[in-house]
């Protein structure tokens, strides 16, 4: 068990000792809760902090379980025009043992979507996302049980032509860990369980994050 998303991120950060000081990589923090923990890895390691902005979508009747995400388009210039304004993945298997209609689909990625983009407004204050073309990039959230939003977003670093994206997590469920880990370049995980349906009971302390609190630590890079 963990004390804290802080103390997640200085172990993690021991496993990613090799990226110390590396020009061609970049923290990338989940919001929110991941943001923190990848605060930690990106100062211990002296690398470069970012944040990428998740939303899940939730399944109909029940939200709480994820069926997609919905992450920042791949090109500025592209959401500028008539183009696809976002990225979405969706869990297939999901949505055929669920049921889900397009329609459902298009409602839901758009609520979400026009949510993430409040909040990307917010925290960025209008400053761009750094470039990650030929970047390795370290993607890190303060659990994965699922796998949707990490999905979504190496989605979106793959569009955008990432050199490779390592995920490196506190605390991941086995089985997710054998349906993803083919997607990407290596997983960094402190934490491989069988029984993952809350995260939260892996930390002592896992009080939500506060979108101000991420703003502070995006302000202070």
């Amino acid at each position: 068990m963990f004390k804290d998303r802080k103390q997640a991120g200085e172990l993690l950060a021991k496993k990613l000792n090799k990226f110390k000081n590396k020009k061609d990589t970049i923290v990338f923090g989940i919001t929110r809760g991941g943001v923190v923990v990848a605060d930690e890895i990106a100062g211990k390691l002296k690398l470069p902090l970012e944040i990428v902005v998740i939303k899940k979508i939730g399944a109909p009747l029940n939200p709480e379980l994820a069926i997609g995400a919905v992450g920042p388009p791949a090109s500025q210039a592209r959401a500028l025009r008539a183009g696809p304004s976002k990225t979405v993945y969706w869990e297939k298997r999901l949505l055929k043992a669920l049921l889900v209609n397009h329609d459902y689909k298009t409602e839901a990625s758009d609520i979400k979507n026009q949510e993430r983009e409040e909040l990307e407004k917010y925290l960025r204050r209008g400053a761009e996302s750094a470039e990650v073309k030929d970047k390795k990039i370290i993607l890190v959230d303060d659990g994965v049980a699922t796998g949707a939003t990490v999905l979504c977003a190496l989605k979106y670093f793959r569009n955008k032509k990432a050199a490779k994206v390592i995920l490196a997590v506190p605390v991941i469920a086995k089985d997710t860990v054998d349906n993803i880990e083919k997607y990407f370049d290596s997983i960094i995980a402190i934490e491989i369980v069988k029984d993952l349906n809350a995260i939260g009971r892996f930390y002592q302390d896992f009080s939500q994050v506060e979108n101000k609190k991420v703003k502070a630590i995006i302000e202070r890079q």
